[in-house]
């Protein structure tokens, strides 16, 4: 149980407060050893109790001193989705980090939800772990206000929207992807490239097929809309539109296919079509998993550091859980690059 322990001073408008937890407790009507169960995301405690007492904490400002809040030897690492091999990239980065440490890597997935949901807030409450580190995610303003208030550091890796100044986060130059694949096929003499975004909600999606936009721009070559098909970056959306793409009596000679699954799904499109990579259809992915060079004929892509951005995001939370100054990096990006291979050749002649 933890004892009544001043909070850190916290500056709310004009008035800078101070709160214990014993004065925490009498403003929310319960006892001190309650609030302590909230704080350590106890489930014996009734959801208005609890909503009232996290409010207080909220207004308050109130962050549990690093030395007395005992941790786990963990780090929560969070997915939107946890269904492929993108994901076991950042978990082998994460886990080289953790081990060196002495910690264990705790997984969770938020089902498709941008933000996790109470319980696995509660969960992590309980939990205390040395860190979260949240990827393709983020945390709403009680979700943010929970960890801080137990003084539990976290890192966004690969944002799916702006985070905030405030967020430490760790992505990837996608805008310089997305400029470097669609440049390396208008070189090869293509004219007409096709792109498969992924979800326009996610920034990182966004900003591949604005940098596919300004490749055609900078090259004095038009914009088709037409052109531009959402995706999920799953297979079944590449080969989807894919077949979308290419069916069309004006079909694209190469597409950047926003990602490698997607890639991998416009190849089986191709296939089904009598298309011949890259003869008849030159492509583009994104990321660089192991797989991209297994598949025939070996993928042409953009190189994403997934690893080196997951042991990123893993140094930076563990950072910030030991108190060092790691806020000044608040926003950190790994440069990309252009990996050249066999599914990409100049457009056959017509």
């Amino acid at each position: 149980m933890t004892s009544p322990q001043p909070a850190d001073t916290r500056t709310h408008g004009r008035s800078t407060q101070t709160a214990t937890l014993a004065e925490i407790a009498r403003e929310a009507g319960v006892s001190a050893p309650t609030v302590s169960k909230v704080l350590n995301g106890r489930a014996d405690v009734a959801p208005g109790t609890r909503s009232r007492v996290e409010e207080l904490l909220r207004t308050h400002g109130y962050r549990r001193r690093r030395a007395e809040a005992s941790r786990s030897p963990l780090i929560d690492l969070v997915f939107h989705e946890l269904e492929s091999a993108w994901a076991m990239e950042v978990i082998r980065g994460v886990e080289n980090v953790a081990r060196d440490a002495g910690l264990s890597v705790v997984l969770s997935e938020s089902a498709g939800r941008l933000t996790p949901g109470r319980t696995w807030a509660d969960q992590v409450a309980a939990r205390r772990p040395h860190g979260v580190i949240l990827v393709l995610s983020g945390l709403d303003e009680s979700g943010r206000a929970l960890l801080t208030s137990r003084s539990i550091p976290f890192v966004v890796m690969d944002p799916a929207g702006d985070p905030g100044t405030d967020v430490p986060s760790i992505g990837a130059t996608n805008w310089q992807g997305g400029l470097a694949a669609t440049r390396h096929l208008i070189e090869l003499g293509h004219t007409r490239i096709g792109a498969i975004s992924g979800p326009s909600r996610m920034m990182c999606s966004r900003a591949r097929v604005d940098g596919y936009r300004a490749a055609l721009e900078t090259a004095g070559l038009p914009v088709d809309p037409s052109l531009i098909v959402s995706g999920d970056f799953h297979h079944d959306a590449g080969y989807r539109q894919g077949l979308a793409l290419l069916r069309r009596e004006d079909r694209p000679t190469a597409v950047f296919a926003g990602n490698d699954l997607q890639a991998l799904g416009l190849y089986e499109a191709a296939r089904e079509l009598g298309l011949r990579i890259p003869e008849d259809l030159s492509v583009v992915g994104f990321d660089d998993l192991p797989v991209a060079r297994w598949v025939g004929p070996p993928l042409t892509t953009v190189r994403q550091p997934l690893t080196e951005m997951a042991e990123a995001a893993a140094k930076l939370v563990l950072d910030l859980g030991k108190g060092e100054d790691a806020a000044a990096a608040t926003r950190v990006e790994l440069a990309t690059s252009l990996v050249v291979r066999s599914s990409t050749a100049a457009p056959a002649a017509r």
